[in-house]
């Protein structure tokens, strides 16, 4: 994808006084005034997607307007189709954030076609050096949200640079929040890394590589990410790994099920191996923080549920 970045001065404007001579007195020097505050307006911050909108009202503060254009966890991020009234927003925003990798390709279109003077135009791939044709769903790898803190950090600076120490202050509370994230991931890495696991998409694939999972049929993941039709060996392969149980559990998008994924969600079930539904867009009401929590309670529990034999007490419901 073609990296787009731009970086402006803000502009500052100063007011004096100047010194009045009377006709009445000798002449004297006016005392000095202050130059009044620099005059800069909020951010508006207008993100691809809700996890990086989330995550950038904690950095950014109140005082900023954040909106997200993909946000439904019901919808297919891969189906979503641009407005015009998601031109105009991008065409009247400070700063502007993307995935990248290939994801939303559809916002560099958008941004090339709104042009706006003194844009910030950030896209989390070109951050993370992550080419197109590699996972995309950079949200569930632990040190992606890391180099994103920083970066919108220092595009926040440069748009209000008297606000440098909150922005500082922001970001330290924000990293400092993903804590409970990091020893979870630990722990489960600690607990269950080296079993093998598959999935339908890849959505979850750089989580479970930090879990230290073992993902199996990633042909056929990157085949339906990519709506192609998966090979015949490739889908009895994972026909294969659920009925003789190479796997101890299966991944699923529950933002898009087919007929395909339903097969293989009721072998897995017949076969007795635990299902998790994860989500591409974060759920209404959660923070980036409680949603990865979530996701990776989950985990844990259909992995402790395969290694004893049992199902986990609350399946997630599949979604039409």
């Amino acid at each position: 994808m073609r990296r787009i970045a731009a970086a402006v001065t803000a502009r500052f404007l100063a007011a004096g006084l100047f010194a009045v001579l009377s006709t009445r007195t000798p002449p004297a020097r006016a005392a000095a005034s202050p130059a009044a505050p620099p005059i800069v307006a909020a951010p508006r911050i207008v993100a691809a997607e809700n996890v990086y909108g989330d995550v950038a009202s904690q950095l950014a503060g109140a005082g900023a307007q954040v909106s997200s254009v993909l946000s439904n966890p019901n919808q297919d991020p891969h189906l979503f189709e641009a407005s015009p009234s998601v031109a105009r927003a991008l065409s009247r925003a400070t700063i502007t954030i993307s995935n990248g990798a290939g994801y939303d390709a559809w916002m560099s279109g958008l941004l090339a076609a709104s042009p706006a003077a003194g844009r910030h135009d950030i896209v989390v791939g070109d951050l993370l050096g992550v080419r197109p044709g590699s996972n995309p769903h950079l949200w569930y790898d632990p040190q992606t949200m890391v180099v994103f803190a920083g970066g919108l950090t220092e595009v926040l600076d440069a748009c209000e640079p008297a606000r440098a120490a909150a922005h500082a202050a922001a970001r330290d509370r924000f990293l400092a929040s993903l804590a409970p994230v990091t020893r979870r991931i630990a722990e489960i890495r600690r607990r269950f890394g080296g079993t093998s696991v598959t999935a339908t998409e890849p959505v979850f694939g750089l989580m479970s590589n930090a879990l230290g999972l073992v993902m199996r049929n990633e042909r056929f993941q990157v085949a339906v990410m990519n709506d192609a039709e998966p090979s015949t060996s490739d889908v009895v392969a994972f026909e294969d790994d659920l009925r003789s149980h190479r796997v101890a559990v299966l991944f699923y998008n529950s933002q898009a099920i087919d007929n395909a994924a339903r097969r293989l969600l009721g072998l897995a079930r017949t076969a007795g191996i635990p299902v998790v539904g994860v989500t591409e867009t974060e759920p209404a009401g959660l923070t980036y923080q409680s949603w990865m929590l979530r996701e990776l309670d989950l985990a844990e529990k259909a992995l402790a549920a395969a290694g004893s034999g049992k199902r986990p007490s609350k399946e997630p419901s599949i979604k039409p």
